[in-house]
């Protein structure tokens, strides 16, 4: 289970109040060793020349949010580790932006089990695995 970040908070406060409008991002999963926490600083994405990219969702990926949170509609399929090794993923983390190290940290959370990405390996999330609270 996740959390917003302390980015998207703030812009969903200046939204709602009509401050500042906030136009609804591509929502890119993202993976770490290391918890990105509430402001989303972190070194521990994995290499991008180990195949490692941020996965981009659609609307079409998660369910409708109810009961102070949202999760993942279907399975989210990161791309295939395609050398060495990324480590072993504990936390992921939502974005606005494509690129590692870039963007407004939307939402984040824990890895459970963690997993050891080597050469050849696979994440995927099964349908409801990714949950973000408005908590």
């Amino acid at each position: 289970m996740g959390s917003l970040g302390d980015y998207a908070e703030l812009k969903l406060l200046e939204h709602v109040v009509g401050k500042t409008s906030y136009a609804m991002p591509t929502a890119y999963i993202a993976l770490s060793t290391g918890d990105f926490g509430e402001t989303g600083v972190t070194t521990s994405e994995p290499a991008t020349n180990c195949g490692y990219i941020r996965q981009a969702t659609s609307a079409g990926h998660w369910s409708s949010a109810a009961a102070g949170a949202i999760v993942n509609a279907g399975a989210i399929t990161m791309p295939q580790c395609s050398s060495a090794t990324w480590g072993t993923i504990a936390y992921f983390g939502i974005w606005d932006a494509a690129t590692p190290g870039s963007g407004g940290l939307i939402g984040y959370g824990t890895v459970s089990p963690t997993k050891a990405i080597s050469s050849g390996d696979t994440l995927q999330f099964a349908a409801n695995a990714i949950s973000i609270t408005s908590d």
